[in-house]
């Protein structure tokens, strides 16, 4: 799927009243089936772009485009299937401490399913086997049955990245995927990630506190600074000059945050319905 934005400007709903907006004339375009990462200090939009490209979050000025869609000028329904095709992994996934892992995982396919089979498969699971491969993409497969409950940060965080894989979604929104995984871990779930989505041509747009994975997988890096676009470039052509340009005054940051590190508020509870 493409993605355009153009001139977006767009406010964070739990933003306090004259805080100035996370995106400020902001435009990307991503071709359909690339990988793209977007980089920046903590606050500069990251999690707000990827609520704007997931039509959760509304821009209060500009367009976007989702296949040459515009959301906002659809009718409610059109909306709802236009978001069955996208998937927007949190930062912290959105799990039922009390539900089984192959449930969580399962409700990746929902937008591609209708009602009496998703109320079916929460008592009886349609697609073991297909749960079980996408767990097993991020050596989970032993915690098929297990409650979420039961798991810790990093096997949640690759938990909602499993469900990516069973999704139909043409567009995967990932925000900080790596945030409670260790070095070791990081490399296996972007490896993995990035693998499936070219091989099934999903467009993937992720943001990343850690800039040596971002630049070691990704083709394609954005820099955002203050809600705005700092440089959009091929990862070669990445500079130091230009990353501590980025994070001036926040140096700390080159290498990410303490694993389980929020970068911003919560989102609305749209991004809940379209995180399917």
């Amino acid at each position: 799927m493409k993605l355009e934005l153009l001139d977006i400007e767009a406010r964070h709903p739990a933003a306090r009243e004259g805080a100035p907006a996370a995106l400020r004339k902001f435009s990307l375009s991503i071709a359909s089936g690339e990988q793209v990462a977007v980089i920046g200090p903590s606050g500069a939009g990251k999690t707000s772009l990827l609520h704007v490209a997931a039509a959760a979050l509304k821009p209060g000025f500009g367009q976007v485009l989702l296949g040459g869609e515009n959301p906002w000028a659809l009718s409610g329904s059109a909306l709802q299937r236009l978001r069955g095709r996208l998937f927007l992994a949190p930062q912290t996934p959105p799990l039922p401490p009390r539900q089984r892992v192959i449930t969580s995982v399962l409700a990746g396919r929902l937008p591609a399913i209708g009602l009496w089979e998703s109320l079916r498969s929460l008592f009886y699971p349609t697609d073991i086997e297909g749960a079980y491969r996408a767990l097993a993409h991020f050596d989970l497969g032993e915690k098929l049955f297990d409650r979420v409950d039961r798991l810790s940060g990093g096997e949640r965080q690759r938990v909602g990245l499993a469900r990516a894989l069973l999704s139909p979604a043409s567009l995967w929104l990932i925000d900080e995927p790596l945030s409670a995984l260790d070095p070791t871990r990081s490399q296996q779930a972007i490896r993995e990630m990035l693998a499936l989505a070219g091989e099934r041509g999903v467009t993937v747009l992720a943001t990343l506190h850690q800039v040596d994975m971002a630049l070691a997988h990704f083709p394609r890096i954005v820099g955002l600074r203050d809600g705005q676009l700092a440089f959009d470039l091929p990862r070669a052509s990445v500079t130091p000059a230009h990353l501590q340009k980025l994070y001036a005054h926040h140096e700390d940051e080159l290498n990410g945050p303490a694993p389980g590190g929020i970068e911003e508020p919560p989102p609305p509870p749209l991004v809940v319905m379209s995180c399917r």
